[in-house]
């Protein structure tokens, strides 16, 4: 499915669509005491290799809108973020937000503590990550003496983020503006990684989008969602053993099911993976709030 095959975002009143991405839809808010802002609404949808799939995980949406709202309190002393009100129209109430306008910065900000997915193609093919050289001897899901910083580009759909140089950072951003990012990215990263750590989790790798206010005084604020296994790899910490993949709380499962033989889908054809069998549905539900309930504490 291509953006074009994304259903048609639903209309709600006093807001206009803007955009509709992989799995979130962007509208402007029109009326009420927040006209102008913007309103993020995360849908049920799913992605994997760039495509975005026909079947839908049911409550994925409000419950990566309520782990992001978790996570932005557990971060608000370190950044400030772009929520302002989960005061929303009902038709999305639970699972949208409403937020500021960012210009935001065109670099995906990942900071990863562990060694496994496109970090490890590439460490393996030139010892390095993003220009970072590392020990001999790591193998999948190793943890990395000191986390690093990462950064990759910004795809559009149906194209792929390309890991990047900090110094590509630099040429696109500036050097301070580079410098400010990678600490920020690996400040958040380390917080987040400690507290899910005592909840028995590891935190891989993960990816933040910042922007900074227009017109503002330039302050870096964390932006999109936050921490979710949408732009996280979570492990559970009592099953962590390098050198093999790792089970993890996102959407693996969905992932391993298309590439096995089960689903009769050839990844090189080009094609989108067929629906996915109710019970990978079900299993790929019960991970994402198996870590959400973990994580808070909460009950969904």
């Amino acid at each position: 499915m291509t953006l074009a095959n994304i259903p048609p975002a639903p209309e709600l009143p006093g807001a206009r669509h803007l955009h509709s991405g992989k799995v979130r839809d962007l509208y402007e808010l029109t009326e009420g005491p927040h006209a102008g802002k913007l309103l993020m609404v995360a849908s049920d949808r799913l992605s994997i290799f760039d495509f975005v799939l026909e079947t839908t995980i049911p409550d994925k949406g409000e419950i990566l809108t309520r782990m992001s709202l978790w996570w932005f309190d557990q971060l608000a002393d370190l950044v400030p973020n772009h929520v302002i009100s989960t005061d929303v129209p009902e038709a999305v109430r639970g699972r949208a937000v409403i937020c500021e306008r960012l210009d935001m910065f065109p670099v995906e900000c990942v900071a990863r503590g562990y060694l496994t997915g496109s970090g490890l193609l590439d460490y393996r093919a030139t010892g390095e990550v993003c220009g970072i050289a590392l020990p001999a001897g790591l193998d999948d899901g190793s943890r990395l003496e000191t986390p690093i910083f990462t950064p990759a580009t910004k795809a559009d759909l149906g194209d792929h983020d390309e890991n990047v140089s900090y110094d590509a950072v630099v040429a696109t951003v500036g050097a301070d503006t580079a410098a400010a990012l990678r600490e920020l990215t690996l400040r958040v990263y380390g917080r987040a990684e400690e507290i899910a750590r005592g909840k028995g989790i590891l935190l891989a790798d993960t990816k933040f989008e910042f922007g900074v206010a227009p017109g503002g005084d330039g302050t870096i604020v964390l932006a999109d969602e936050v921490l979710t296994p949408d732009s996280s790899r979570y492990w559970p910490a009592d099953d962590w053993q390098p050198g093999r993949a790792q089970p993890s709380y996102d959407k693996q499962i969905v992932r391993n099911w298309a590439l096995s033989p089960e689903s009769g889908w050839d990844k090189s054809s080009g094609e989108a993976p067929p629906p996915l069998p109710p019970e990978v549905i079900e299993r790929t539900r019960s991970r994402y709030l198996e870590a959400y309930e973990l994580l808070t504490g909460e009950r969904f």
